[in-house]
């Protein structure tokens, strides 16, 4: 286990490596940590190592399945079916899964399809009592100024106190003398719970978005609505609970207290409430995949022909999926990265004449992921956000300098990008729209010869350092072999894309792009943070 973690936090170079020392745990740990200071160290030059240009070679093999392809099942025929060896793997039509694409239609997909039919569904039936609403936050964004998310749910919790659950993860990370001395808004840079995952009863928004105000007007994002997905909705709900299990839950008093036998997350031992909080999550993933490996057995290889006819007669027959939807969890504090695996995978196996639409409303990427982009074969367009359309632009103090940090971090990518001569392959492009923010993240994945994505990534995570390492996320991969869904997503991908424009070296020479020396200086000391 410790030279797993070791390898998937590392350079692809160093991977590689460790996977020659089977047995040696102490020895991977260290070069584990080795290859992080060679990952900052490297952010200083200007040009990589002739390295880098093996990092196909260097990086890990697909994830091998562990049972040859089914030839009995639609699962058996699309190439992504490794993902299911990591998390469960969940079958359903296309016609369940619905695409948005603007705030406005997120709003009214949640307000009247969503909450409003949930609440009515409650009040016609026998017991509205049985209404459960369980809300997870992070516990310092949650608590930020004198009116935050706790002061708002404090009414309805003392209301329904049977009825409604609030829990509020506090990072671990965040502890003693550094707890104390962090001002707030800057303590969330230490560590955050950063899932969007909004649940109603039978079916799940994914999404990148929080619930303010600005979600629903001006601030672009991506959403899907999976639509009658129990079981998918049943992972999700458990993992919710799984979270809310280990953070702390707000009391009608506006105190909070941990669950009873849980390790405090700040008080108490660190190693000890990560051991405990792993073993809370792994258990839903792994009971999720071993169920769908029995629905799978149930449903496709049922050895009684009488069991199928009655089952058909029933009218329980499922239509056979023609889509796939992956839950991709990374929670690093708690050496949980599949999602973290999957994407790397992902961007490894990318054969020369694949396209990877890659966007991100804050351009960070892992060491890790610049590799891959840059050594690897794949196109890749990459969607980030202009200063002007940055959450941060015209901020106060400090935070306002953020948008110029994000343009010196690009300008350095650029830089590497030109001086490898990969300016055909890899383009970058900045997002602009008067009035509006961008905060979309993902990716669409495009197979050599094909003018529609096969599979996405949705959800929260920003492809950067502290999505990988710092806070929770989630996000979905949905593997498609449905045209009219493979058609949604690339109408998706090119609107985002239709508002935006190419990166050149005439870029940063506008004034807008002209970064000031001392932001220059400390965005290596913080890029981690942002």
């Amino acid at each position: 286990m410790a030279a797993a973690a070791a390898a998937a936090a590392g350079p692809v170079f160093w991977r590689r490596l460790l996977g020659l020392l089977p047995g040696r745990p102490g020895l991977a740990a260290l070069l584990g940590r080795l290859s992080d200071r060679l990952g900052r160290n490297r952010d200083r030059r200007r040009r990589r190592s002739p390295w880098l240009l093996l990092a196909p070679l260097l990086s890990p093999a697909v994830p091998q399945v562990t049972s040859p392809p089914c030839s009995l099942c639609p699962e058996g025929v699309h190439r992504f079916q490794w993902i299911r060896n990591l998390v469960p793997e969940f079958g359903v039509s296309s016609s369940h899964v619905r695409v948005l694409s603007s705030p406005a239609e997120f709003f009214e997909l949640m307000k009247v399809d969503c909450l409003e039919s949930t609440l009515e569904k409650s009040l016609q039936a026998k017991s509205p009592s049985g209404l459960k609403v369980s809300i997870l936050l992070d516990f310092t964004r949650g608590s930020r100024g004198r009116k935050n998310s706790r002061t708002m749910l404090l009414p309805l919790l003392q209301r329904f106190p049977e009825q409604v659950r609030v829990s509020l993860f506090h990072t671990p990370d965040l502890r003693g003398l550094l707890r104390l001395l962090i001002p707030e808004r800057f303590n969330e840079t230490i560590g955050l719970q950063h899932i969007k995952v909004y649940l109603f009863d039978n079916s799940v928004i994914l999404s990148g978005a929080n619930l303010s105000d600005s979600y629903f007007t001006n601030r672009q994002d991506r959403y899907v609505f999976l639509q009658d997905c129990p079981e998918i909705a049943d992972f999700f709900t458990e993992l919710v609970d799984a979270v809310g299990d280990v953070s702390l839950q707000l009391q009608g008093d506006d105190t909070v207290q941990v669950v009873e036998g849980m390790v405090h997350p700040y008080r108490g031992d660190r190693a000890a409430y990560c051991r405990a909080a792993n073993k809370r999550v792994m258990d839903v993933i792994n009971s999720a995949r071993t169920r769908q490996q029995m629905l799978h057995t149930q449903t496709f290889h049922s050895d009684s022909l009488l069991a199928e006819e009655d089952t058909a007669v029933a009218g329980d027959q499922r239509p056979a999926p023609d889509t796939w939807i992956y839950p991709l969890i990374q929670m690093k504090p708690f050496e949980i990265q599949i999602d973290e695996i999957v994407t790397e995978t992902l961007l490894t196996e990318a054969e020369r004449g694949t396209t990877v639409y890659l966007t991100t409303g804050y351009f960070n990427l892992t060491q890790a992921y610049m590799d891959l982009v840059l050594g690897t074969r794949a196109e890749y367009q990459i969607l980030l956000a202009s200063p002007e359309v940055n959450g941060f632009f015209g901020a106060k103090g400090v935070a306002g300098a953020i948008p110029a940090a994000y343009v010196h971090i690009e300008r350095q990518f650029y830089s590497e990008v030109c001086s490898l001569g990969q300016q055909e392959r890899i383009q970058l492009q900045e997002y602009w729209r008067r009035g509006w923010t961008f905060h979309a993240k993902g990716l669409w994945l495009y197979l050599a010869g094909s003018s529609v994505p096969c599979l996405t990534l949705i959800g929260s995570p920003n492809f950067g350092y502290r999505s990988v390492h710092r806070d929770l996320e989630a996000q979905i991969a949905i593997v498609t072999e449905s045209r009219a869904l493979q058609q949604e997503l690339h109408q998706e991908q090119e609107q985002l894309y239709l508002r935006s424009g190419v990166v050149s070296s005439a870029t940063f020479e506008q004034p807008s792009r002209q970064v000031k020396l001392w932001v220059k200086m400390v965005t290596p000391l913080i890029k981690n943070f942002f």
